[in-house]
């Protein structure tokens, strides 16, 4: 009994070293997870008039073989952190705000028809 309260009271006085351990672990990790993420994200700015394809939203996927991004938009406001004011060719401004990261360029050999 007198051998076991010593136990518990030597691991109390280790409990603080135990935690900061823990942080340092903790920290250093988050940093790695971090610097991992950043070196597979692709930044990508658009500027105004910038013709782009949006990644489609889950409820136009009707199956696998759906395309995965819809088309063409144009870039008609640029709200900076990311964020992106579109329009539809045809229909014309969109009143949702879209993040770069579910953008990307649209390339098209009609691109001068577009244009007009």
């Amino acid at each position: 009994m007198q051998e076991s309260n010593e136990g518990r009271r030597v691991n109390l006085d280790l409990l603080d070293e135990v935690r900061e351990q823990a942080c340092i672990r903790f920290e250093s990790l988050k940093r790695m997870v971090e610097l991992k993420h950043k070196t597979k994200l692709k930044p990508r700015q658009f500027r105004v008039a910038d013709l782009v394809m949006r990644k489609a939203h889950p409820y136009q996927l009707k199956n696998k073989l759906s395309p995965k991004w819809t088309s063409p938009f144009r870039v008609v406001g640029v709200l900076g952190n990311g964020a992106y004011r579109l329009e539809t060719l045809e229909v014309g401004a969109i009143p949702q705000i879209y993040n770069g990261a579910n953008l990307k360029f649209y390339f098209s050999r009609d691109i001068f028809i577009l244009y007009k």
